[in-house]
């Protein structure tokens, strides 16, 4: 039986999510401020727990990479990262843009699918990902993963092509200023759970990061701030 914990903690939402061959047979999630520090580790525990598992009746540890929020990413990898120390178990990282692909119902004639995380104000960290093949099982990212900032002329060229999905936490205000007919707009966070089919093709193909160096896809740096009023 193959066996993997999920925890995706990118944004706002901190979830995790226990699979048992291919299937998802426990979840947590929670939206509470600061919940990717106080319940990161207790749901895993919960979970396993419930079970009656251990870290090592699992398999494997996938944990969502970025972009997205840089404290709930830390949370979530040095959360991985400590489970996979301490059971000698693999690390498995998936995009959080390729979760929300995952997450996404595919309507008939869809062209493109942009996943977007907000970067806060109208800027969003997104790819766009084709779909080829008549059932539409065939996606593939065709740019780099970058910040964006969104305004009404924003993947013109795309959705002159055919219809597109955005799809993550910064669809919805994407939807207040692309106007296009061509344009639907699905405001969601991304789900532990979602993270199923990557984090099996990963594991069957043996993707698995080195624990010790593995780190977060921030996108953009993160800059520590300092007050400019005198201490003394």
């Amino acid at each position: 039986m193959e066996r993997l914990i999920l925890i995706e903690t990118s944004t706002a939402l901190c979830s995790a999510a226990l699979a048992e061959d291919g299937v998802i047979t426990s979840y947590r999630e929670s939206s509470a401020p600061k919940a990717h520090a106080s319940l990161t580790a207790v749901f895993i525990q919960e979970m396993l727990e419930e079970k009656g598992l251990t870290i090592a009746d699992c398999d494997a540890v996938c944990v969502s990479k970025g972009p997205g929020s840089y404290t709930g990413l830390r949370v979530g990898v040095s959360t991985a990262k400590g489970l996979c120390f301490g059971s000698g178990k693999p690390l498995i990282a998936i995009s959080t843009l390729d979760i929300l692909v995952a997450q996404a119902q595919i309507p008939d004639n869809l062209k493109y699918i942009v996943p977007m995380v907000d970067a806060r104000r109208m800027e969003v960290y997104a790819a766009v990902y084709e779909i080829a093949g008549q059932a539409g099982n065939d996606v593939r990212q065709i740019t780099e993963t970058a910040p964006a900032i969104i305004d009404e002329n924003s993947y013109s060229d795309i959705l002159e092509k055919g219809k597109v999905l955005f799809i993550g936490d910064g669809a919805g205000k994407c939807a207040d200023v692309i106007k296009h007919p061509n344009a639907t707009f699905v405001q969601c966070w991304p789900k532990a759970s979602a993270m199923l089919e990557p984090a099996m093709k990963a594991y069957k193909e043996k993707r698995f990061e080195d624990v010790a160096y593995f780190e977060p896809f921030y996108l953009k740096e993160f800059v520590a701030t300092v007050s400019k009023k005198k201490l003394f």
